[in-house]
């Protein structure tokens, strides 16, 4: 999302004469737009704001800002304490213009209002990916859900859905300039909802009509929330090639008294029961996951069910992470973080074994079947291979030297890793 935002942002100052350098030493105005879901991505920043620093005592008139939740959540600290220039919230990049024609040294501008109508829907991206081959799309923004770890609620507002023609445009508009996959982004997909007085489009609608674009415009989201993930979005999936056969679907636990202190919303029982409906309909669609590890008052059983989850679901992959306190969060104000550092990591470490066992598993089970891949481009490792995902997000790697980036190509895997498909080109 933050580089959806980041694209947004190059459109809005560039209707103002602003031009993206790829140099920091030739920049006039130099920005981050940043996250604050986890300390670390926090503490980065901060280095980084230390880096920007060194350009304006090296260059007279250089202009800093700090955008994003970051920029939201610690507003008062970034003034205070950081030479920072501008300090600008998710809603508020539409006024960056004037705040940097309004910045200069001892008098920063900020602009942190949050907004219960802002979506950027007029807004057309300017795409900053590498390879011209896959974008993303915002559909909505903020999130309503708060669950009791999650500082989002709090740093991009409440949730809104965006006019679900404009995002059929700009879909559109990418496969015309030759993209061949969008992925359509929010905080919580499933809960898009874009109603006026004569249209009423919910998720599973809206995925089927940037399905229609164009059979050949492979259609991708992020993230789904298991509470609110349809049986109607199932069905369109299903319904749909071009819709790709891959789900991210947060668990954070797999405890139900861990689920109802994170304010989830579902049971480990319903979040199975989504699984099994999916492998129903879908029965080769990846899933992947996130999951917290220590969160408060976590115990041993708490952290055993998780385990247990995890063995019998079989996710592809996993985002994983070990508790950290977010101030100004539900969990921050009632919640105690109790459960000390060194098991924290114990418990971590014992999921990331077990999902690399389970990885491995996933992507063996794979051995000898035939995949559609969207190449991205040459292989990191090896230039006379090419590299691209199949429709159920694995990586597939395979000698190549004749097709290009933005080619659809049929491969057959003939062995794995843990992390990526070993491939043929298919005879």
């Amino acid at each position: 999302m933050n580089v959806n935002d980041t694209e947004v942002i190059f459109s809005l100052l560039s209707k103002h004469g602003y031009e993206r350098t790829e140099s920091m030493d030739e920049a006039d105005v130099i920005m981050a737009n940043t996250c604050s879901v986890r300390d670390n991505a926090e503490q980065r920043i901060w280095g980084r704001i230390d880096q920007f620093n060194l350009q304006k005592r090296k260059r007279e008139g250089v202009l800093i800002g700090i955008l994003g939740c970051m920029a939201e959540r610690l507003k008062d600290q970034l003034l205070d304490t950081h030479k920072v220039d501008i300090v600008a919230g998710p809603d508020a990049y539409r006024s960056l213009p004037e705040l940097l024609a309004a910045a200069a040294p001892d008098h920063p501008q900020i602009n942190v209002m949050l907004s219960r109508e802002e979506t950027y829907a007029d807004v057309n991206p300017v795409r900053i990916d590498k390879n011209g081959v896959s974008a993303f799309i915002s559909i909505m923004r903020g999130c309503n859900n708060v669950c009791s770890y999650c500082v989002v609620p709090y740093t991009r507002g409440a949730e809104r859905s965006r006019d679900a023609h404009t995002i059929v445009r700009e879909a559109c508009d990418c496969f015309e300039k030759g993209y061949k996959e969008v992925t359509l982004l929010g905080q919580n997909v499933d809960s898009y909802h874009w109603k006026t007085e004569t249209e009423d489009v919910t998720f599973a609608q809206l995925l089927e009509m940037v399905a229609q674009v164009s059979p050949d415009l492979r259609v991708r989201f992020s993230t789904s929330n298991p509470q609110d993930f349809s049986d109607e979005s199932i069905a369109v999936m299903a319904k749909y090639e071009n819709i790709c056969n891959h789900i991210h679907f947060p668990v954070q636990s797999g405890s139900n008294r861990m689920l109802e202190k994170m304010r989830r919303r579902y049971t480990r029982e319903w979040y199975l029961e989504r699984v099994a409906k999916i492998r129903e309909a879908i029965p080769d669609c990846g899933l992947t996951t996130d999951v917290i590890a220590g969160f408060c008052s976590e115990t041993e059983e708490d952290h055993q069910d998780t385990l247990s989850l995890f063995d019998e679901v079989c996710f592809d992959t996993a985002f994983m992470f070990y508790y950290s306190e977010r101030p100004g969060t539900l969990a921050a104000r009632n919640y105690p973080d109790d459960v000390d550092i060194e098991t924290k990591t114990r418990r971590l470490n014992e999921i990331i074994a077990l999902q690399n066992r389970k990885s491995l598993e996933s992507y063996k089970k794979d051995i000898g079947k035939t995949f559609k891949v969207l190449v991205e481009g040459p292989s990191k490792k090896n230039p006379e291979e090419l590299c691209g995902r199949a429709s159920n997000n694995k990586m597939c790697v395979f000698p190549d030297t004749i097709h290009q980036k933005g080619d659809y190509v049929e491969v057959e895997v003939v062995d794995c890793t843990s992390a990526t498909l070993l491939c043929r080109l298919k005879a």
